[in-house]
């Protein structure tokens, strides 16, 4: 059965660039990206994690850490981020898995339980479903899960503004609407009585039907 949100994200112990982490441990009491590559020296992959160094300094203002797996070895990653930084302007300042005997991409079910034990020998193709984005809070759920072809980039811009939909909704009742950006209006969940979201947003909410009712956007 696949993970889904709300599940347990499965922890794990891994070489990685900048050494051994507990993954649940390393995530502690903030959010985390983990975000998968099916092999190094990718052409999308590569322009990926180049653009996921670019916006490290958002992800670390929302307290989000950023991890990245590939099913190679980590002497392959450091040669990988080398390229990376010469080619897309970023140098890669997260932590790279090396999961070359694929534990990881099997644990959360990118790869089934017969793909074998080693990356050797594979190839991207082999390895297409290992190209996935996990959300994960600080309780450790899986609050987004996203996977993608190998001929599409990833929209890491979305990703953020999911993580800033996530930390919002954890705080106040409310839901973002479609293509919600920070600051724009969000819905007051219906699980919220006309009664207790009069105590909440004195001066009212615009409402098209009853069960669709617009706020501004709480303050922290």
């Amino acid at each position: 059965m696949s993970l889904r949100i709300n599940d347990e994200a499965p922890n794990f112990t891994a070489e990685t660039t900048a050494g051994t982490i507990d993954f649940h441990e390393w995530v502690g009491d903030g959010w985390a990206i983990l975000f998968s590559h099916p092999k190094d020296f990718t052409p999308v992959c590569t322009t990926e994690l180049g653009y996921m160094a670019g916006l490290s300094a958002e992800f670390e203002k929302r307290n989000c850490k950023i991890l990245g797996l590939s099913v190679d070895g980590v002497g392959d990653h450091d040669a990988w981020s080398k390229d990376i930084e010469e080619t897309q302007g970023h140098a890669v300042n997260y932590p790279l898995i090396g999961d070359p005997e694929l534990k990881i991409a099997k644990l959360y079910e990118m790869l089934p339980a017969d793909a074998g034990e080693t990356s050797e020998g594979r190839t991207a193709a082999t390895n297409a479903t290992v190209r996935s984005v996990f959300l994960v809070g600080p309780d450790k759920k899986i609050k987004l899960s996203l996977t993608y072809p190998m001929s599409t980039g990833r929209n890491f811009d979305e990703v953020l503004r999911v993580l800033d939909s996530c930390q919002l909704t954890a705080k106040h009742k409310v839901a973002t609407p479609v293509n919600w950006q920070q600051g724009e209006d969000v819905i007051i969940v219906p699980a919220v009585s006309d009664e207790e979201a009069r105590e909440k947003y004195p001066d009212g909410w615009r409402a098209p039907k009853p069960y669709l009712r617009f706020v501004p956007q709480p303050k922290d």
